[in-house]
């Protein structure tokens, strides 16, 4: 090789390419993550059932003030076998479900306007918050009175409970709302109920998804004060019974079914709350 002729630049090496991720990696791995959430959630659970155990095995309680969680697995098995649990859980969730519906859609229509009308707001708002403070057994004769002992006043004292979550959450939400939103919704002609449908109530679909959420549990701790109101079937009634009876196991089971279903109403909503925020997203 000559003294002026270029020197040839080798270039590097390629490197090797990775091999492909498999497409189910994520989905395996997110798949592991809920799982080990899922158990995770269960050790409290878990502690707390030992820890009844042994408190009620210790000899510091008798079987009629804390019965150990075998008794109450045998009080099941007894309402079971009797017929009775099924139709106390039924008339239960029927009332929950139809007085969590009518409350979530009257918070709605009233949240709605209290957000977006400062006139109304000023006129309804504050006497709503005061109606807010009132107990849940304050209603019962009120509600005694005006509809007698059938089930318009149980299922009328569950939607008051549902009633204010979302109204409280729908509220506030719309008065939040980004205004540039509002105004370039206008600016493509919405307006009324179009920019209520098309631009506010999408945006403020994330805490109305809560406030469900939260009416749906309000629900449930209203239905015993409901479920006394002249009752002779529900978990509410259940619990009354079976204290007029001693039946301390039968009080646990049903504070333990009321514990469980609350729970479960309350996934089944977070699963449509995931659903929608991803359909919206």
């Amino acid at each position: 090789m000559s003294a002026g002729s270029p020197v040839a630049v080798q270039p590097p090496p390629a490197r090797p390419a990775a091999p492909p991720v498999p497409a189910t990696a994520g989905t395996g791995r997110a798949w592991t993550s809920r799982v080990g959430y899922a158990v995770a959630g269960l050790l409290l659970p878990l502690a707390l059932l030992v820890g009844w155990h042994l408190l009620a095995t210790s000899g510091g309680y008798s079987r009629a003030q804390l019965p150990p969680p075998y008794d109450v697995l045998l009080a099941l098995r007894e309402l079971l076998a009797r017929g009775e649990l099924w139709q106390h859980l039924a008339i239960s969730v029927q009332r929950v479900l139809l007085g969590f519906a009518a409350g979530s859609v009257a918070g709605l229509v009233l949240g709605a306007l209290v957000g977006l009308s400062r006139a109304v707001r000023s006129l309804v708002g504050p006497t709503i918050q005061a109606v807010r403070a009132i107990p849940s057994l304050a209603w019962v004769p009120l509600l005694l009175l005006w509809f007698g002992i059938g089930e318009t006043p149980k299922i009328t004292l569950v939607a008051i409970g549902a009633f204010f979550p979302v109204f409280t959450t729908v509220a506030a939400a719309l008065r939040h709302v980004d205004p540039h939103l509002v105004e370039l919704g206008r600016a493509y002609g919405r307006s009324g109920v179009r920019l209520l449908g098309t631009v506010l109530l999408p945006a403020a679909t994330p805490p109305v998804l809560a406030g469900l959420r939260l009416a749906m549990a309000q629900s449930w701790l209203f239905l015993v004060a409901a479920e006394l109101i002249a009752s002779s079937m529900g978990l509410g009634f259940l619990l009354i019974d079976s204290q007029n009876t001693g039946r301390t196991d039968v009080i646990l089971l049903a504070i333990v079914l009321l514990a469980v279903l609350g729970k479960l109403a309350d996934t089944l909503l977070g699963l449509l709350e995931r659903r929608v925020l991803a359909a919206w997203t």
